[in-house]
């Protein structure tokens, strides 16, 4: 399987600047306080305001516990317009979306397989994985995880089980078990995967 270009900077400040207008307008919706959901997601005042301005980025825990506390979802927080209808998406045509801004420095991107959007009660991406990168965490919220790897190795952990594998290798398991990833390859590693509900 061919190797997806990076995102952009351009590409991951949009993101960020996406991210920060939702979660300030669910915050806003819900009548809450930067300290009070800056208290209720254990982080600072003066982080959230930033994060909420585009200006930094969270750890992909501390975007878990900032849903949390808004009450809302991960997949709300990067909805996306449907495709042709709402029903086909053409190959070359999906979103290709750094986690830089989730998860910075870690050589992960994911390919929207399907949009984030309020239709669907599944969630699925191609998780594109660069040599010695790894996914935040580990992190556990409500849900199921599928996966298939498609190309590279690499090593699942859920909670205390480390699991390593291949190319044709599948998983599942529930979303609530702690929970990470990394490529143990030389090559970039590809892992299509479905969560329900939407998550991350």
């Amino acid at each position: 399987m061919a190797a997806r270009p990076p995102a952009s900077d351009e590409e991951g400040a949009s993101a960020s600047a996406r991210l920060g207008t939702r979660l300030k307008l669910a915050r806003q919706t819900r009548g809450m306080t930067l300290k009070a959901v800056a208290l209720g997601a254990n982080c600072s005042e003066s982080l959230l305001s930033k994060i909420e301005n585009g200006k930094a980025s969270p750890s992909l825990p501390m975007l878990h516990r900032l849903v949390e506390v808004l009450e809302t979802n991960i997949g709300w927080m990067f909805e996306e317009v449907d495709g042709e209808e709402g029903i086909v998406f053409r190959a070359g045509q999906r979103p290709l979306i750094a986690l830089d801004p989730l998860r910075r420095g870690e050589g992960i991107s994911l390919e929207r397989v399907i949009p984030y959007s309020a239709g669907h009660m599944l969630q699925c991406n191609i998780h594109h994985i660069d040599a010695a990168g790894e996914s935040a965490g580990p992190i556990r919220h409500a849900g199921e995880e599928v996966g298939l790897v498609l190309a590279g190795e690499v090593e699942l952990i859920v909670e205390d089980q480390t699991f390593r594998l291949g190319p044709g290798d599948a998983f599942v398991f529930r979303s609530e078990r702690a929970h990470h990833y990394r490529n143990i390859g030389r090559e970039q590693a590809s892992i299509f995967w479905v969560n329900t509900p939407p998550t991350f």
